[in-house]
């Protein structure tokens, strides 16, 4: 094996090879996923403390590579305090020829809200601002797209219990309030300290939905793409939309009408993060001035079939071209 890259590194870390930037020390394995793996790091410009992804071999294929170019963009075009940007990006490999690996520098989260659901019961203020908060990035990164249900986006993409309804079965195209539905489920958590739909697998997890819901209308079925979808939802016996009050007992009135208006089944019907940040419930935090709107995503690529090298080039001129943000500080958690 050659040595590593001028400015470079190596360390192996839970049987994985890592080469990363002189400047990065103190690696320590945080977690890993599907994707990639994580490491807390310290940044020795800056004395902050950072976190470093590593994505398991980004281009083994088109769809990989696709899914790789894209997170990469879509970091790049954060730029908000509500939503992780990214602080560095880098690659050790020399060359493009060469180029397999690269590497994301993102602010250290020191925790993150499960942890504090389970170690607390959050008081009313304290839901009231987390909400916000998750709102404010919801709004900055609807970027007005409608998201595409490509080979990617099936039903796998959130943990179960917190999935909408559309994405369980693919129903149909999902637009910005598919992420709403999800925030409602976690708001409806913090109240109750716990999961509102707690299915079994994807069908038990879309009946536990609509005994809450209740079944949908005529107008929602014939909306479906899916004529198994269609098929489905006839089959299922009727059930009433349930009284929010009654499963929420104790809440705030305006919690309960503002998750009333989240959980609708029809995500064209549901509330849109613009719409609910201006909902009574926040008025004594509401900050219009804060709330700015997302800036144009250029989306060029993202629908684009490209062969694996074009990927690899253009995923190659996106790292090259980074320019990391104003302030390297890393804001770690604070809730």
């Amino acid at each position: 094996m050659s040595s590593p890259k001028n400015g470079f590194y190596r360390q192996e870390i839970t049987k994985t090879l890592w080469e990363v930037r002189d400047r990065y020390r103190d690696l320590q394995p945080v977690g890993s996923g599907a994707y990639g793996a994580v490491c807390s790091a310290v940044d020795g410009r800056s004395g902050t403390k950072v976190a470093i992804k590593k994505l398991y071999r980004p281009f083994q294929s088109e769809l990989f590579a696709k899914r790789a170019y894209r997170e990469l963009r879509l970091l790049k075009h954060m730029k908000h305090e509500n939503v992780i940007g990214i602080l560095d990006v880098f690659t050790p490999d020399v060359t493009l020829e060469k180029f397999n690996d690269f590497y994301l520098v993102m602010p250290f989260m020191g925790t993150d809200l499960s942890k504090i659901m389970k170690h607390e019961k959050l008081t009313e203020d304290r839901i009231q601002f987390l909400v916000y908060q998750m709102l404010k990035g919801l709004k900055i990164l609807d970027f007005g797209l409608a998201r595409h249900t490509d080979s990617e986006m099936t039903g796998y993409v959130v943990t179960r219990w917190y999935r909408a309804p559309e994405v369980i079965l693919n129903w149909m195209h999902y637009t910005q309030t598919v992420d709403i539905w999800s925030v409602g489920c976690i708001m409806a958590e913090m109240i109750t300290g716990r999961p509102l739909f707690k299915g079994n697998d994807h069908l038990d997890q879309l009946t536990e939905i609509m005994k809450i819901t209740g079944t949908p209308t005529q107008d929602f079925v014939q909306k479906l793409h899916s004529q198994d979808a269609k098929n489905y939802i006839k089959s299922l016996p009727k059930v009433q939309k349930k009284d929010f009050a009654s499963i929420l007992k104790h809440a705030n009135p305006l919690a309960v009408n503002l998750l009333e208006k989240m959980l609708v089944l029809d995500a064209e019907k549901r509330i849109t993060a613009a719409e609910a940040l201006m909902h009574p419930y926040f008025e004594p935090i509401h900050d219009p001035e804060e709330e700015i709107e997302a800036e144009k995503y250029d989306d060029t690529f993202d629908n684009m079939d490209l062969p694996l090298d074009e990927w690899k080039r253009i995923t190659h001129k996106e790292i090259l071209n980074f320019k990391p943000p104003q302030t390297s500080d890393s804001k770690e958690t604070a809730v």
